[in-house]
């Protein structure tokens, strides 16, 4: 029954993988992403979990019945895995030889990262016809430390800064409507900024 499940759920976000491969993404992610040592007071001095107990934040180790905060990162660096172009799909899809494509990853006119099997490009940055426009402009301003998933989340979820039809779109949805792409680049260069 499960297996059914997630094949529906996989069929309908457009992810061509079996169950269980999908399974193997997303236990290798998780494990990736597994802290050696999940208890937050481990990482911090005497003095400073003093500090910050004192102000109220809760330094206790997680239990076993709450929700592990890292599921969601976990199962959003698995789709965007999965749903990712090899160069050679990319180099198809724009009707260019392999190397203009390492060479747009080199110049950052495309964004991807390098995976076991070679470079890896999310396909939110590619239409049906071609490249997102303005990407060149945006990736550009993106700092150069800012982590695939971190791009793709900013890419895809509405900004407030950006409207459509008085609704506030994701950067993607923008210049896929033709909008300026100095906006989202201006957006994009906060990537990794404190607030």
């Amino acid at each position: 029954m499960t297996t059914i499940a997630l094949e529906n759920v996989l069929t309908k976000a457009g992810l061509n993988v079996k169950p269980s491969e999908f399974l193997a993404l997303v236990e290798d992610a998780a494990r990736r992403l597994k802290p050696p040592n999940p208890e937050p007071a481990h990482y911090l001095s005497p003095e400073q979990r003093a500090a910050l107990e004192d102000v109220g934040l809760d330094l206790s180790p997680q239990s076993e019945d709450e929700r592990d905060y890292r599921a969601r990162t976990v199962a959003a660096h698995t789709v965007l895995a999965e749903s990712a172009l090899t160069v050679g799909e990319a180099a198809a899809l724009l009707g260019v030889d392999d190397s203009r494509i390492r060479h747009r990853l080199k110049e950052r006119r495309l964004t991807g990262w390098k995976a076991q099997g070679g470079w890896r490009l999310p396909n939110w940055q590619f239409t049906p016809s071609g490249v997102l426009p303005g990407l060149d402009v945006v990736l550009r301003a993106v700092p150069k430390d800012q982590p695939a998933l971190v791009v793709a989340s900013f890419m895809t979820t509405p900004q407030p800064d950006l409207v459509i039809s008085g609704k506030p779109a994701t950067p993607r949805q923008w210049l896929l409507a033709g909008g300026d792409p100095e906006p989202v680049a201006q957006l994009a260069a906060m990537l990794g900024t404190p607030i």
